[in-house]
């Protein structure tokens, strides 16, 4: 079950530095994809403020939508769409364009996080749609993870960024001590950080999606 990832950087027109924050974005992908290297194709810029990537499963999908939003800066957040479908290249004299099902569920699904975010769930960034011609069980799929995806959004979405730095070490199983060494603070202080911003729930939920 293939998913494609549209990515698009929020409120990119309304960003000081513009070239600092896509920067930043590709130093945090970069990052993710060293610490993760699941996907079929890297997410890479397309055109604007996008980015796009292929994932063989859901749960890759989501595990890395999880670890760039940590690894991202306060300056900068983004939304992802995810696309249950079939993906391909249509021939072009200038490269081969990627198209099919799965990107047009994955702008779908962009388009309804952006929605969500305007209008009832402010910190939603993430959503999952399957297209329409994929079997009942990749609807399921997508309802389940969007269910997930509205919790933990939430969650992260309410991080400072070094709780956001914390959670992420903390999802590749380094320990309080060393964070707090890289953060010059006390242990004590790393484990009331990680209790207060609910980290503990993001970071069982990212091993469950490992398994």
């Amino acid at each position: 079950m293939s998913v494609a990832m549209t990515v698009d950087i929020v409120g990119s027109r309304r960003l000081p530095d513009r070239d600092a924050a896509q920067r930043a974005l590709d130093e945090a992908v970069a990052r993710v994809e060293r610490d993760l290297p699941v996907a079929e194709r890297p997410l890479r810029p397309t055109v604007g403020d996008e980015l796009q990537g292929i994932f063989p499963t859901l749960d890759a999908a989501l595990a890395t939508t999880l670890l760039v939003q940590l690894a991202l800066p306060d300056v900068i957040e983004c939304r992802f769409g995810l696309g249950i479908g079939e993906t391909g290249l249509v021939a072009s004299a200038s490269g081969d364009i990627p198209d099919g099902p799965g990107w047009w569920a994955a702008r779908a699904a962009i388009e309804h996080v952006h929605a969500l975010e305007q209008r009832t769930v402010p910190r939603a960034r993430t959503w999952a749609v399957a297209h329409e011609a994929q079997p009942d069980a990749a609807h399921e799929a997508a309802r389940r993870a969007d269910a997930y995806l509205l919790a933990r959004d939430q969650i992260v979405g309410a991080m400072s960024e070094r709780a956001r730095r914390l959670t992420y070490g903390r999802c590749f199983g380094v320990t309080q001590r060393a964070l707090a060494a890289q953060e010059g603070i006390t242990q004590s202080a790393v484990s009331q950080l990680l209790a207060a911003s609910g980290s503990a729930a993001v970071v069982e939920g990212f091993r469950l999606l490992e398994t």
